[in-house]
């Protein structure tokens, strides 16, 4: 999201900028102080100043005399509001499409406030046009605004890698254009010099011979053409999913949990799917299309040039027509594309949950929620198909004309012996001919608006900047278990910070409990130590080093995971555990499962290690589930491990002898563990507790309760001392 603007000189000389004065942000200001629209208005935040540009009129404050600032949502729109002097001041007013800009403008002053000389920069994409004012349909850059150029170089691109094989197809392409244009002038002769002059059987048997080994022809070279093009679509096809799925392993999680699983499903299946069907139906046959349509042309005018010409007047209307709605078809598609993912991810959302549907016996009210969703795709799909029905049936009209025209003057041109009969023919089959391919013409831009929309979507993932490490900045290390938090803040929206000045240093073997309230910042915490994501402020640091200098790989395979939502993948309980390392032995497996208390369960099973255990690992109990992940996280004998809630599925028994096992494996390694039943965390070495998005107090069991403080409530709601 942009967050500096282009200033204009007046605007600029205005600020009159200091020695080492920088400009931080620059942003519009669309609402005056009256409540009115306005164009030439800006906010500019420097390193020194918060300065409002209104109209003529420039509001300046210090950074230094600055407490607080703050974006405060309303209805249409918000407000920039800072403090000064314990008072609240109006600084700026602007509508909605800016509500997240200027949460990172309020973000970014209260840095500088805080004397942090650090600017905030937004990932976030742009929601509305900035040139256009339109909003943008789930793509990165807005559809009307991207040119047609680039549109055109998407494709060259998509098919550059293929150049044998359209090497190979444009061959076939052209030997079917060849013989498509010859049969038409063996028909002409057939007529001519047989038919009309009683020619002899055996002319007319060469002649039929001719035309017999020319319709072959076509046919086994159409055969060639199908076997070929489809070959191809499906290689472009295949490629794209694969470019899909790796750019989708490789992007932050931030980037896949603001799509919908829906929407990027139909990207990764309809989408490539159309590409391959475009690819194999359109794009190869455009070549012979155009080819054939050059040379009926020209066969016309050297036949009749008058009567070519009187034929061509009707290509015009058209032309025009077809151009006149290019943008309504651009439209068309991309309402049904998005409604589409709606459907799909409602519906993967239901399936995913039929449990939950089926417990609270919901079924007829997410029926009659699909209905109703999967009617409005039915009402926009028939909409369309109506816009087409219309767009064909005028198209046909215009084609009919010309052919009624050909006949007319054609037929008068016969009898008035300026032309023969089988001219007339051959005239009438290369206008049968044009018409055809005016026809596919016509119907060219719905399939490249269909192909726009798909390509859109799959290169606004594919052109996402994926965060690559730099091999000369990042190094394998041997973790100890340091982890140090040096000022760690981060927030989803950086502007809004879930965790913020955490400072701790964990020493290494220590078993750390973090708890707190609902939406404190524990799993935040954890998922920071996973890196999922990176910190937006300080660092964090493993055995002294920033973990964003450590390769994710080397880190990775010395960490182990148990989350509170246990995922198993479809596939049996071996190749579960062996997961977090796929070289395991068997005995590494069964010795990882005795461990985590799993071995004895698994061993009575039917199938034993080799159980299917269906999607998400439905057919086991959740404390199975989750003893096969603590097996799973502990096959890695990882230096750093994640706990959260990873006894909160089991029994008490269970429970009991896991508590057992994890004391064990936690011996020698650094241990993060999140619980809500403090009993669990009682014999930790110290207890972090988060707080207001801060770590509020910090010590062991005894150490907390003594302080009466937030944990000691915590336990004295849980009965526990």
């Amino acid at each position: 999201m942009n967050l500096k603007f282009e200033l204009s000189k007046k605007i600029i000389d205005r600020l009159d900028l200091k020695d080492g004065e920088v400009i931080y942000y620059s942003v519009p200001i669309d609402i005056d102080t009256d409540g009115k629209w306005t164009d030439d208005s800006f906010l500019v935040v420097t390193t020194k100043r918060v300065a409002a540009f209104i109209h003529d009129d420039m509001t300046s404050y210090k950074i230094c005399d600055l407490q607080k600032a703050s974006s405060e949502s309303g209805v249409g729109g918000g407000l920039l509001v800072v403090r000064k002097d314990g008072e609240d001041i109006l600084v700026a007013h602007y509508s909605s499409k800016h509500l997240s800009r200027y949460a990172y403008i309020a973000r970014g002053i209260n840095i500088l406030i805080s004397g942090r000389d650090e600017e905030v920069i937004s990932t976030e994409s742009e929601k509305i046009c900035p040139h256009c004012g339109r909003v943008i349909p789930g793509t990165r850059t807005c559809p009307k605004c991207s040119g047609s150029g680039s549109f055109y170089q998407i494709i060259g691109k998509t098919v550059r890698p293929y150049k044998k094989d359209l090497a190979f197809i444009s061959l076939l392409m052209i030997l079917i254009a060849v013989t498509t244009l010859l049969n038409p002038e063996v028909q002409k002769r057939l007529i001519n010099d047989v038919l009309k002059q009683d020619g002899s059987f055996k002319t007319a048997l060469g002649y039929l011979l001719i035309m017999f080994t020319l319709s072959i022809s076509i046919v086994v070279i159409n055969i060639l053409k199908s076997i070929s093009t489809a070959t191809f679509g499906a290689k472009i096809s295949a490629d794209l999913r694969r470019e899909l799925f790796e750019k989708c392993q490789k992007l932050p999680l931030s980037f896949i949990n603001e799509r919908r699983p829906g929407e990027l499903l139909n990207r990764m299946t309809d989408d490539t799917r159309f590409i391959s069907e475009f690819c194999a139906d359109v794009f190869c046959n455009l070549f012979a299309i155009f080819f054939i349509f050059i040379w009926d042309i020209i066969f016309m005018l050297i036949l009749d040039w008058k009567l070519a010409l009187l034929t061509f007047t009707v290509v015009p209307f058209v032309t025009f027509f077809m151009l006149y709605l290019r943008k309504t078809i651009s439209r068309v598609f991309r309402v049904q594309n998005k409604k589409n993912d709606d459907v799909a991810s409602d519906l993967q959302d239901v399936i995913s949950g039929m449990r939950i549907v089926k417990s609270y016996g919901k079924e007829e009210q997410e029926s009659s929620r699909f209905k109703v969703l999967s009617g409005e795709f039915a009402d926009i799909q028939k909409r369309n198909e109506r816009f087409w029905g219309m767009f064909d049936f005028v198209f046909s009209v215009f084609m009919g004309l010309g052919v009624v025209i050909v006949v007319y003057f054609g037929g008068r041109s016969v009898l008035g012996l300026k032309m023969s009969a089988g001219e007339l023919y051959q005239f009438i089959s290369y206008t049968l001919l044009l018409f055809q391919y005016v026809g596919w013409l016509g119907r060219l831009p719905r399939e490249l608006s269909k192909l726009k929309s798909s390509l859109d979507r799959i290169y606004d993932v594919l052109s996402q900047e994926a965060p690559e490490e730099d091999p000369s900045k990042v190094k394998d290390i041997s973790i100890k278990g340091e982890i140090t938090f040096d000022h760690a803040t981060f927030g989803y929206k950086s502007y809004q910070p879930v965790i913020e000045d955490i400072n701790a240093v964990i020493r290494p073997g220590e078993m750390i409990g973090i708890v707190g309230a609902s939406g404190a910042g524990k799993s935040t915490l954890i998922n920071l130590l996973m890196r999922l994501y990176e910190t937006d402020d300080g660092s964090i640091l493993v055995d002294g080093v920033d973990m964003k200098n450590i390769s994710r790989k080397s880190y990775h395979s010395q960490l182990g995971v148990v989350l509170q939502e246990t995922f198993l993948f479809s596939g049996t309980i071996i190749d579960n555990i062996r997961f977090s390392k796929p070289d395991a032995s068997v005995e590494e497996i069964i010795h990882a499962a005795k461990l985590a208390n799993a071995h004895t369960f698994i061993s009575k099973l039917p199938d034993g290690y080799n159980t299917y255990v269906g999607e998400k690992g439905h057919t086991l109990s959740g404390g199975e589930r989750q003893r096969i992940a603590i097996a799973r996280a502990i096959l890695t004998d990882p230096k750093i491990l994640i706990l959260d809630e990873a006894t909160a599925s089991l029994d008490t028994e269970s429970e009991y002898m896991i508590q057992k096992a994890l004391d064990r494996l936690t011996s020698n390694k650094t241990t993060f563990a999140i619980a809500h039943r403090l009993s669990t965390l009682k014999n930790a070495d110290r207890i972090m507790v988060i707080d207001d998005h801060k770590i509020a107090e910090m010590g062991t069991h005894a150490e907390l309760l003594e302080k009466k403080g937030i944990y000691y409530n915590l336990c004295a709601a849980q009965n526990l001392s």
